[in-house]
């Protein structure tokens, strides 16, 4: 389960925004909300700097 979307929106954050401050396309940060690409552990870490908070809490395993 991907939560990535309600941080970057509680942040105030556009998906263009989050790319900038990432170093990924906005194409990457769309596909990545919608679970349709899983980021690898570098790029999820670096989603969870930029956000300020745990990558656990943005990234889960399917129950």
């Amino acid at each position: 389960m991907v939560h990535l979307r309600a941080h970057r929106e509680r942040l105030g954050l556009t998906q263009a925004a989050l790319a900038e401050a990432v170093g990924v396309s906005r194409k990457t940060v769309n596909t990545v909300e919608n679970g349709v690409f899983v980021p690898s552990t570098e790029l999820a870490l670096r989603f969870a700097r930029v956000l300020g908070t745990p990558v656990e809490v943005l990234f889960q395993l399917p129950d």
